[in-house]
């Protein structure tokens, strides 16, 4: 979401002049690649870009590709094949094929609105796009994109009927698998390929504290574009600190943060009655993850009090519970504790457990 949010903010700031651009975006990856499907940049037709298709060593050639793709008003797909070292050149740091498809973007093009209502509008949303075409498509173009309205479950605009309802049945299946990837439709001669890509919203950092170790946390959210809520003593926080805070509460009234499954919560009140009160309402929300900050002797203190009021947490709310939170990375300051929260966080979030890359076995991302 923070690469569509800088992709926005630049053609934003210079659709004024006039200038056209293009998007270029990772569309199919095999085997090894720095950036995932669904990574794109905007490029102007001066050279000027934001965002990344990979860790530096396409970004060139698919400039100068986006270049000629808005000279001609056409849309292309560009294949690279980094296992290959002459491919772009020496020093490629992947070993796999990627495909990226490059399409201008015009005044008609409903591009910029689909990623404008990604960022406004929090919640999963889908967009389908055509990466390539065999045979006679009347009504259908490589590079035309579709948005897909999950409030009333349907494909907007997409003129062909049979390849609209092939399209909202693997949205389903992206849904379910929480995963962007490419389908082939068939029907005659007729051949499609689309690539449905599933965005999801920013992680949202719900933190219930006020002393000075939040203030890390804030500064890693700010540079992560997270979402950030904060619950605590408002006098008492330092205003210029709160910067990337877009939602505050006051610690003694009614309201609260909305936490959802993209939430991530901290518990760091250092105050055994607040954090004890507030772990046994947010247990109760759908957060995958609800961190207490403290020793673990603190933490079998709470689940104790908890028993002998009869409260007793199921196995699936002791799992979303971490007490202590944070990787083991020998921290000790409120950087480097913050920086153990945040690995631990992404951790869960992807459903990984943690630990040295050098140490799994397997590719670092999973193969489609």
């Amino acid at each position: 979401m923070k690469e569509i949010k800088s992709i926005l903010q630049l053609y934003n700031a210079l659709k004024s002049s006039d200038e056209k651009c293009a998007i270029a975006q990772v569309v199919r990856v095999e085997e090894s690649s720095y950036r995932r499907e669904g990574a794109r940049m905007i490029v102007f037709e001066s050279g000027v870009f934001e965002g990344g298709i990979s860790g530096g060593c396409l970004e060139g050639d698919a400039l100068q590709r986006s270049q000629i793709a808005i000279l001609k008003q056409e849309p292309s797909i560009v294949t690279y094949d980094t296992s290959k070292e002459k491919e772009i050149g020496v020093g490629l740091g992947c070993n796999g094929i990627i495909d990226v498809l490059i399409s201008p973007i015009s005044e008609e093009s409903p591009m910029m609105n689909m990623l404008q209502k990604c960022l406004s509008e929090r919640g999963a949303h889908v967009i389908a796009t055509v990466t390539a075409l065999i045979g006679n498509w009347d009504s259908v173009s490589l590079g035309q994109s579709f948005y897909y309205d999950a409030k009333s479950s349907t494909l907007d605009n997409c003129p062909d009927r049979d390849l609209k309802d092939f399209i909202q049945k693997k949205i389903a299946e992206v849904q379910e698998n929480k995963k962007s990837r490419t389908y082939t439709f068939e029907a005659g001669e007729k051949k499609a390929s689309v690539f449905i890509e599933l965005i999801p919203p920013a992680f949202h950092l719900a933190i219930y504290g006020d002393n000075y170790d939040v203030y890390p946390l804030l500064e890693m959210a700010q540079v992560m574009d997270w979402e950030v809520s904060l619950v605590g003593n408002i006098q008492k926080l330092k205003k210029e600190k709160l910067q990337s805070v877009a939602h505050l509460y006051p610690k003694d009234l009614e309201p609260r943060p909305d936490i959802d499954s993209r939430t991530a919560i901290i518990l760091m009140a250092h105050d055994y009655k607040t954090d004890i009160t507030n772990l046994l309402q947010l247990i109760k929300s759908p957060a995958p993850y609800i961190a207490s900050l403290g020793p673990r002797k603190r933490f079998e203190k709470m689940v104790a009090e908890f028993k002998s009021r009869g409260v007793e947490f199921s196995p699936g709310e002791q799992d979303r519970i971490f007490a202590p939170c944070g990787l083991e990375i020998g921290a000790n300051t409120p950087e480097e504790i913050a920086t153990s929260i945040f690995a631990e966080i992404l951790s869960v979030f992807a459903g990984k457990k943690g630990g040295m890359l050098r140490k799994k076995s397997g590719p670092i991302h999973e193969r489609v």
